[in-house]
């Protein structure tokens, strides 16, 4: 059974997190930092490592910090 978590490279992670309304807050070395802020809702920060290719259980972890579920993410594109 195959893992439900694509391999993707960081610029496909950042294109899909800016269309779920993240924006670029900062980047420090190779990693980037993302942060969503809506009324009334914790601000929401992703970090993500701007290397070629992001792991699976790298995804997970970024998608967990920005409280998004795989499904939402990808139809994000």
């Amino acid at each position: 059974m195959g893992s439900k978590y694509p391999s993707l490279k960081s610029s496909e992670v950042v294109k899909r997190l800016v269309k779920l309304g993240f924006v670029f807050k900062s980047q420090r070395g190779s990693h980037a930092k993302y942060v969503k802020t809506e009324v009334g809702r914790p601000t929401r920060t992703a970090i993500v490592p701007m290397h070629d290719e992001i792991a699976k259980g790298t995804l997970q972890k970024i998608l967990k910090q920005a409280g998004l579920s795989i499904e939402a993410f990808l139809d994000a594109l």
